[in-house]
């Protein structure tokens, strides 16, 4: 299995060097501009062109944080559960040597 050649800058510029004259050779024409000419249309800038999509209107959320923070707050006033009455019950431990092997079992409360 051989591993695949990481591509490099110069193997990238030679490869478009190579479609550029293939284009040419295959009758493709390359027009050339002055500094800002093809921006122009009827010797003005194109509008369409210069301007971005309209903005969508933003949903405003403000409403939605302040709800969001209200139950925050609601949840850290709120009093907390009551304490377990329910005794907890000795927990059995396995002890373990340095190679995983159980030694022991003891009980923990």
């Amino acid at each position: 299995m051989t591993m695949k050649k990481k591509t490099t800058k110069q193997d990238i510029r030679n490869s478009l060097t190579d479609d550029v004259e293939e284009f040419l050779r295959n009758g493709g024409e390359v027009n050339s501009f002055n500094r800002g000419e093809s921006g122009l249309v009827n010797g003005r800038y194109s509008e369409q062109s210069m301007s971005f999509e309209k903005r969508q209107e933003r949903t405003p959320v403000s409403d939605v944080l302040k709800a969001i923070d209200e139950r925050k707050e609601s949840k850290k006033k709120s009093p907390s559960k009551p304490a377990s009455t329910r005794k907890k019950s000795p927990r059995k431990k396995v002890i373990y040597d340095d190679f995983g092997e159980p030694l022991r079992v003891v009980w923990e409360e």
